[in-house]
């Protein structure tokens, strides 16, 4: 399905040339362009037309939650038939670990996920995988990572109607994907079982569960229903189902790890003690033996987000996969009030080091947590493919990237 733009308004004044103009480029493949327009004078309509035109999926960028959700706002108003997402970061409140060294203060991560955001970024990722037709608005929380998305891949369950289903093996699979087993409610990402009857609550921006009617090993009809009336919405033929977190792997693939990271932690500890430093050897042992005896008997640690680049077969030093890695190659960005949101990206690497450093010096953590990060802002640069700056005060550097591609957007 292709963008289908809804308003009651034309553009007017500069608006239609610079649609014009930055369409062209795209089509042409020009990486770098830059709108210009102060606030009010119709840059998200003349965003939202180019997005009309080019027919790709989109990420639009911006540098705070508040912005984030004024704009995807805007362009679910524009956009009603497609795929609108929102991905920011989750966290209602966010105290990441810490170790302060000169009051020796250990500061445990403490978070309030918000439940419903987590939704809207399981569904973001979700569509990105399943139509073409996707348009995210994300704050700079798409830098960080998220998880592989080959496993998210391939854990993923495709089902089909008429099709067998050997009911064991789903269930194993749908705990793999880290929906959790209940009896009664409907909490998302979780599934429940009535007999021939399985319904999966969806982890995605609405109360929608996948009741799945089974007879004899084979799927005899699905539909998808309200999670908390049970009310039906649709029959459906088939249907794919993606895992209910980012951060999940095979369990093989988990186990098979375990032996590397437990070798690591060996060397490391070794180097602590040949330093003299028995508390922070002894510290490090504890803590990954806990975490490697957690992931062993249940697949999941807390801080497992650590030890990703074993899980994704990293080689040290590599970034983590992020939002960016589950766009198609053709993907376009739009960075909204670039001047602000372009140093904010080139700045999150470097708060992030200075805090895991001290974990790891005084072994709260091992080295692979300092792999656990945001993209480096020149590894963001690598991975875009076409870009849009949009400001009312691009920096010279936006403008220098741009050469003349620079377009005043000013609705007469």
């Amino acid at each position: 399905m292709s963008f289908r733009l809804y308003s009651k308004f034309l553009p007017s004044g500069d608006q239609p040339s610079a649609i014009e103009t930055l369409s062209g480029g795209l089509e042409r493949g020009l990486q770098f362009q830059t709108l210009i327009g102060a606030t009010g004078t119709g840059k998200t309509f003349t965003m939202a037309n180019v997005i009309q035109n080019i027919g790709k999926p989109t990420l639009i960028l911006s540098h705070n939650k508040t912005l984030a959700a004024q704009l995807f706002s805007e362009f679910k108003e524009f956009f009603p038939e497609n795929a609108v997402e929102y991905f920011v970061s989750y966290y209602d409140y966010y105290q990441p670990e810490a170790y302060v060294p000169s009051k020796d203060l250990y500061i445990e991560k403490d978070s309030d996920i918000n439940e419903t955001i987590e939704r809207y970024r399981n569904s973001a990722t979700m569509a990105l995988l399943s139509r073409r037709d996707v348009l995210i608005v994300s704050t700079v929380s798409c830098i960080y990572g998220l998880g592989n998305p080959d496993d998210y891949i391939d854990l993923s369950v495709k089902l089909v109607v008429g099709e067998s289903l050997n009911r064991e093996k789903f269930l194993v699979r749908l705990r793999d994907m880290q929906y959790q087993r209940i009896d009664y409610g409907c909490e998302f990402g979780s599934y429940r079982v009535r007999g021939d009857v399985i319904y999966v609550n969806l982890p995605i921006n609405d109360d929608i569960a996948l009741r799945i009617n089974c007879f004899d090993d084979t799927i005899e009809s699905m539909s998808l229903v309200n999670a908390i009336t049970g009310e039906l919405i649709t029959s459906i033929s088939e249907y794919t189902i993606y895992p209910s977190k980012h951060n999940v792997s095979p369990e093989d693939k988990l186990k098979s790890v375990l032996p590397r990271i437990y070798e690591d932690m060996q060397k490391e500890v070794k180097e602590f003690e040949k330093k003299g430093k028995f508390v922070e050897s002894a510290r490090l042992k504890q803590r990954v033996n806990y975490d490697l005896e957690m992931i062993e008997e249940t697949g999941y640690t807390k801080g497992i987000e650590n030890y990703s680049r074993y899980i994704d077969g990293r080689e040290v030093g590599t970034p983590p996969s992020t939002l960016l890695d589950y766009f198609p190659d053709d993907y376009v960005i739009f960075i909204d009030e670039s001047h602000i949101t372009v140093p904010q990206i080139g700045g999150m690497y470097s708060g992030d080091l200075a805090r895991k450093q001290n974990l790891v010096n005084f072994g709260f953590r091992m080295k692979s947590a300092l792999d656990n990060r945001p993209l480096k802002f020149e590894e963001f640069m690598e991975r875009v493919n076409q870009v849009i700056f949009v400001s009312a005060t691009p920096r010279e550097w936006e403008i220098n990237l741009s050469k003349s591609m620079i377009f005043k957007d000013q609705n007469k």
